[in-house]
């Protein structure tokens, strides 16, 4: 009788849930990003220094820690969406393939598929991308090089091309982890500059074989919209949703950013280095289009701090080399994308 119960009460209160989550799916998609700040396996990978995070070191990572963490990890992504979790998420400072492998596997109620490569950075944290395969299907996955100046190892750009099922459109995502600001702003600027550079390079390739391509370019671009990388270098502006722009991209974050608001609290201030920039063919009114100020930066209330210096930042892992078995430094950013004419 309490087995009976049980399924009863499954059916009456998730099956609902579950059924408008698949409905919102088939004519609409959300797009996420979220830097996850350092998962890593508790494995010594003799090719990367990765030794922070192994069972030795002062941070004493091992494997009740790191399932900690994905499981956290699994809580956000979850929350994403209105409960719905994202169709396309990308992911920044991902150790390897296996790391995201072991996060898809607790997020088991959607259909995610890992697209990744390995890059040269020599901490080996990498991007990621984590699709939905009953929504999307893979086209073609390539990791664009980027070169800096000082020759100093970074992390590729990750191209993955998806076909939305439904619409059959081709999207081009780029994810991206632009160089950090260590050294100092503008001694680190070249750096950002530089992968601006790299993508704009591949963008500008893409629009002389294929003008009219749906493009989403997201990461963690340890810039913000107005920086010369993002605003001059890679041509991402801002816009108002309704109105005709004249450029090739547009950044999602940048109304924003303009009001004070980011994913990153540093210092005591919010900066806004998490972004989402799309094509304009997102605007024209043409097959998919962007469902206008949808874009977010995505704070789940167990996730923010409500004390000291990080009060309403979000809670992070470690407090220096205190564990306190947050989620991440990082709050996501999303924002929903549509089919035309619907709601």
């Amino acid at each position: 009788m309490r087995i009976l119960l049980r399924v009863i009460f499954i059916l009456v209160f998730f099956l609902p849930f579950i059924s408008n989550c698949q409905n919102a799916q088939r004519d609409s998609f959300y797009v996420a990003n979220w830097n996850l700040e350092n998962l890593f396996d508790t494995i010594d990978d003799p090719v990367k220094d990765d030794k922070e995070f192994l069972p030795d070191s002062p941070y004493q990572w091992n494997d009740e820690k790191y399932e900690q963490k994905l499981s956290n990890l699994a809580k956000v992504i979850h929350y994403m969406n209105n409960g719905c979790g994202p169709d396309i998420l990308s992911v920044e400072e991902a150790e390897n393939i296996n790391v995201l492998k072991r996060l898809v596997y607790k997020l088991r109620d959607r259909d995610y598929i890992v697209a990744h490569r390995d890059s040269p950075d020599a901490r080996g944290i990498d991007v990621g991308l984590l699709y939905d395969r009953s929504v999307f299907d893979i086209d073609s996955l390539a990791a664009i090089h980027v070169e800096l100046p000082n020759q100093k190892p970074t992390r590729d750009i990750l191209h993955v091309v998806l076909i939305h099922k439904k619409s059959k459109e081709k999207i081009h995502v780029y994810v991206n982890h632009w160089p950090s600001r260590s050294g100092g702003e503008q001694k680190s600027n070249i750096n950002r500059i530089t992968a601006a550079e790299v993508l704009k390079s591949s963008l500008d390739t893409l629009a002389s074989t294929s003008p009219k391509s749906n493009v989403i370019i997201l990461g963690d671009f340890n810039d913000e919209p107005n920086n010369e990388s993002i605003e001059q270098y890679l041509g991402a502006k801002d816009f108002n949703c309704g109105s005709k722009t004249n450029t090739s991209f547009v950044n999602l974050a940048y109304k924003k950013f303009s009001n004070k608001e980011g994913s990153y609290l540093f210092g005591g201030k919010f900066d806004m280095i998490d972004q989402i920039i799309i094509s304009t063919t997102f605007l024209d009114g043409n097959s998919l289009e962007y469902e206008c100020n949808s874009f977010d930066v995505i704070k789940p209330p167990f996730m923010i701090s409500q004390e000291g210096e990080r009060k309403g930042g979000a809670i992070p892992t470690f407090r220096g080399n205190i564990y306190v078995g947050g989620y991440s430094d990082h709050y996501p950013v999303g924002a929903k994308f549509r089919m035309k004419g619907k709601e």
